[in-house]
């Protein structure tokens, strides 16, 4: 068998390897930690909902904005954004809420709008900041 084979071989080894131990990984992760990731993500929707049935669409993005501010870590992230979709969804309508936001389709431009919104509401020194602003 050629050299060059072996090494081929070898890394792909090397490969299947590593996948198989990602994957028993977040396997091994899930059934520790999976009940309490849904708890937080549920009770964290059912705030969202709450407060989004006392204010507007505005209202809810002010405050789905600080908690982003102030989250720690990739989980409060998610957080905030469960939050601020749970809550548009309770929430009562703002007169020309929408206007501004850019089409599904207009990359560039929703780009440049999630930026803006970054920088409105003080957060344009983080580059996790546009996925709160999917929403």
């Amino acid at each position: 068998m050629p050299t060059w084979l072996k090494i081929v071989l070898a890394l792909l080894l090397v490969i299947v390897v590593v996948i198989v131990g990602v994957v028993g990984a977040g396997v091994y992760f899930w059934k520790k930690h999976g009940t309490e990731i849904v708890a937080g993500a549920q009770k964290t929707m059912d705030e969202g909902r709450a407060f989004g049935k006392q204010t507007d669409n505005q209202g809810c993005v002010d405050e789905g904005a600080a908690r982003y501010r102030k989250a720690e870590g990739f989980g409060e992230m998610m957080g905030s954004s469960i939050f601020l979709r749970a809550c548009l969804d309770a929430s009562r309508e703002t007169p020309g809420f929408c206007d501004a936001v850019p089409g599904r389709l207009e990359f560039t431009k929703t780009a440049k709008w999630r930026v803006e919104q970054c920088d409105k509401y003080g957060m344009s020194g983080r580059s996790d900041c546009g996925s709160l602003f999917q929403q």
